[in-house]
């Protein structure tokens, strides 16, 4: 089984969060959910966009840094939008990751002016209609990391995935789930 670290999206460590984690704890997984906002949590994601620019990408670069210090370097790292930026910094900064999982977005190396580590898998899981979508990122994220998974689903919200945000649903959430199921158990 894989050991995992799971970055939260912009509305903090939410109970939609840790039962994402605890799904993937349930199929045999270790999984460690740091959590950058430090108890905060927001229920409108614009909301959590703006306490996280007014803190900085570096604070949370930092901060997510710090969170796998002590951890081995061959881990899975996943994300949920904000937390996925926060995952890919880990895949790229700190050699050893076995694999990496991005969800409500991808993600672009050039981001952070650096290639994807060979023999890397990762994948990302977006909605179609999701407004905060990113077309180009994920055109690079698709040409610039090899192997790379894009799924896209068919529905409009951001967060499809967490039970209990407005943006739920629930058919793309379980062929998600499904599908970061599948493939940790690949690794």
């Amino acid at each position: 089984m894989a050991e995992v670290v799971f970055f939260h999206h912009s509305g903090g460590l939410t109970v939609g969060v840790t039962a994402f984690a605890d799904t993937l704890r349930a199929a045999g997984h270790t999984v460690h959910t740091p959590d950058l906002f430090e108890g905060r949590t927001f229920a409108d994601v614009s909301d959590g966009v703006a306490y996280a620019e007014s803190l900085g990408e570096a604070t949370f670069a930092r901060r997510a840094a710090a969170a796998v210090n002590d951890l081995p370097v061959d881990v899975v790292y996943g994300g949920a939008s904000f937390g996925a930026a926060r995952a890919a910094e880990q895949v790229l900064s700190r050699p050893g990751a076995q694999s990496a999982f991005f969800l409500y977005g991808a993600v672009a190396p050039s981001w952070w002016d650096a290639r994807w580590p060979q023999g890397v898998a990762a994948q990302a899981h977006q909605a179609e209609g999701d407004p905060w979508r990113e077309v180009e990122t994920e055109q690079e994220f698709l040409a610039a990391v090899p192997g790379a998974q894009l799924f896209v689903y068919p529905t409009a919200g951001h967060l499809f995935a967490e039970a209990g945000h407005p943006d739920f649903d629930a058919a793309s959430a379980e062929l998600a789930t499904n599908r970061v199921l599948a493939f940790l158990a690949a690794r």
